[in-house]
């Protein structure tokens, strides 16, 4: 009984997590400009590789593989929001400096 509702709960989390990539894949395609797209990347992604992470937990039945999956949640959780405030500084960064060079006479 408890076995069951752990698995699908574990396909669940990975359907979501599925779901929430094609949000992210889509709001990269739809979006206007950089600092949007890539806040519909991140987002997304973080909470959909986090969902598919755990899904996959549940679903396993070795430990190996648990350390391995909590191991890469982690690292997800530090490097991702890392990368994206990298990114966004970057791209507000070069918009000031465009918009000063256009101001010049």
């Amino acid at each position: 009984m408890m076995q069951t509702a752990l698995h699908i709960l574990g396909l669940l989390l990975l359907a979501t997590g599925g779901v929430l990539l094609a949000i992210s894949a889509w709001g990269v395609h739809i979006l206007p400009d950089a600092l949007s797209r890539q806040h519909a990347t991140t987002k997304a992604a973080t909470l959909a590789l986090s969902a598919m992470c755990v899904g996959a937990f549940l679903l396993q039945t070795n430990w190996d593989w648990g350390l391995r999956l909590g191991i890469v949640l982690v690292y997800l959780m530090l490097t991702l929001p890392l990368a994206s405030h990298m990114m966004a500084r970057a791209a507000v960064t070069e918009m000031d400096s465009h918009s000063q060079e256009s101001q010049q006479p």
